[in-house]
């Protein structure tokens, strides 16, 4: 790795390290649309290898939104869920088929909830959030009260086990 490589990469795994829960959170959407918008580009560009990389990226993101779901404590999850199972299908297809149509449709669904995240992060007190004793859960308990931005708002993710995810999902 050069050295300028190397500093990039210390950054950004400081970043996640360093980032709140819902910090975290906008960083997976962030990213998650990214890869989308790249593997568009790239079954445009008929460049297949590329495209699956990026796409098979963004259903791993989508994986572990969905595997972090806590469905007990928003009555909305179900319906967050059934969203994020639908995406991941329509990006698995997308991939297979080679659809640049139907990862426009995956963009179309989900960049209006990456908005609403970074809206709802925005309003919450960053003290209130580090001093949680609910802080390890995305939206959850002290974390996300008050927050009434609509889909997933309070929506209880559960961080997982630390930054491991974070790094295999290439925000690290």
């Amino acid at each position: 790795m050069t050295g300028a490589v190397a500093k990039r990469s210390q950054y950004n795994r400081d970043a996640v390290l360093s980032a709140s829960p819902v910090r975290l959170l906008t960083m997976l959407y962030d990213r998650l649309l990214l890869d989308l918008t790249r593997g568009e580009t790239a079954l445009l560009a008929q460049k297949w290898p590329v495209a699956w990389e990026n796409l098979r990226h963004a259903d791993q993101i989508i994986s572990e939104l969905a595997s972090t779901l806590k469905l007990d404590v928003w009555e909305g999850a179900d319906g967050l869920l059934a969203l994020y199972t639908y995406t991941s299908n329509t990006i698995v297809t997308a991939n297979i088929d080679r659809d640049p149509a139907l990862v426009r449709e995956a963009i179309e669904l989900l960049e209006p909830l990456r908005q609403t995240w970074h809206e709802a992060a925005e309003t919450l007190p960053v003290a209130g959030l580090q001093g949680a004793p609910d802080a390890g859960r995305f939206g959850g308990g002290a974390a996300g009260a008050g927050v009434g931005a609509g889909a997933g708002a309070g929506a209880g993710f559960s961080s997982g086990s630390g930054t491991g995810e974070a790094r295999e999902l290439g925000i690290a």
